[in-house]
């Protein structure tokens, strides 16, 4: 079994099956089983849990204290998803990520079984224009507020 470091589950060939694999009832389960219960029981040093994907607010945590919908344009998520896998040694070319970054959002928005989609209660953090230190502020100061009002 392959470690979950491993860089090769970092390619644009893995991120395209995972989402085809992704659409299989059976797969949907057996993974929403996992990641309920490491919500659930995160790390024995940890305070809690945050994950990540495209219907854990939907379909996964549907009761989370907290959700967050992360999105950008397609433009700007394939020129950083360009960015990564060159900086990995990959060659890959702009309009070949973004046609598959462009497919990809289509099939996982359509898919029957937890579609992509917004939680009608989560708050959405656009971050075309933003670079990663300051998405990491915004999420921050709205976790911050939302365990706030929520109370201990």
């Amino acid at each position: 079994m392959a470690s979950l470091d491993d860089p090769a589950l970092l390619t644009e060939a893995v991120a395209q099956a995972s989402s085809v694999v992704a659409a299989i009832p059976g797969v949907r389960a057996a993974l929403l089983e996992r990641q309920r219960d490491f919500a659930a029981h995160p790390p024995a040093a940890a305070r809690g849990a945050v994950l990540d994907g495209r219907d854990i607010g939907t379909a996964v945590c549907p009761g989370a204290t907290v959700k967050l919908f992360v999105t950008a344009s397609p433009e700007a998520r394939a020129e950083r998803r360009v960015r990564e896998l060159r900086g990995r040694g990959a060659a890959v070319i702009y309009g070949d990520v973004l046609q598959d970054m462009k497919e990809r959002d289509a099939r996982d928005s359509e898919r029957r079984v937890a579609p992509l989609a917004a939680a009608p209660d989560a708050v959405t953090i656009d971050t075309t224009g933003l670079d990663a230190d300051r998405v990491f502020e915004l999420a921050s100061e709205i976790i911050a507020r939302a365990l706030a009002a929520h109370g201990p």
